[in-house]
């Protein structure tokens, strides 16, 4: 395996790491005991990313070129966050700002994945780009769809109406 297709993966990992580390700051900030649990939630998504990263990254570790991507079956897939349950109300600017933000690391996250996969040499490798790409592309619409409701909502607390 090569050096950089090893380096790409501790990115990987680091970028999931992260993700992990805000969203479990933003459910620190957020009063909502919904909100916390969906943050929470997300935080656990991200960390079971970066579990899955590191054993990937070790097991080419241990087996070198020879490493056949053969387990991506038993991928974990993005799980469906309940985000209809998050009720910040009285704080909805956290709320547009923590999917504003998530959207943007996703969108980054999604950016690195495909660099990757331009750069890479290995078949395996690029397939395996190919999951992650489709994970935070997963992620970013669920992101979006929610940051438009949010949004909508501020606009609404704030008399922004009909305009």
């Amino acid at each position: 395996m090569k050096e950089r297709e090893l380096t790409l993966i501790k990115q990987a990992i680091l970028n999931e790491i992260e993700g992990y580390e805000f969203y479990k700051m933003a459910a620190n900030q957020t009063k909502s005991p919904e909100s916390k649990n969906a943050l929470l939630a997300l935080a656990d998504e991200e960390f079971k990313h970066s579990t899955y990263l590191k054993e990937l990254f070790n097991q080419i570790k241990k087996q070198g070129d020879e490493f056949a991507l053969a387990f991506l079956s038993d991928i974990p897939s993005p799980g469906i966050y309940r985000f209809s349950e998050i009720k910040e109300n009285a704080h909805l600017s956290l709320a547009v700002t923590i999917f504003s933000i998530g959207m943007e690391m996703e969108k980054a996250s999604i950016k690195f994945y495909e660099n990757a996969f331009e750069e890479s040499e290995l078949p395996e490798a690029r397939k395996l780009y190919e999951i992650l790409i489709a994970w935070e592309k997963t992620h970013l619409e669920q992101f979006q769809t929610e940051y438009n409701k949010h949004r909508e909502e501020w606009w609404n607390e704030q008399s922004f109406a009909p305009f």
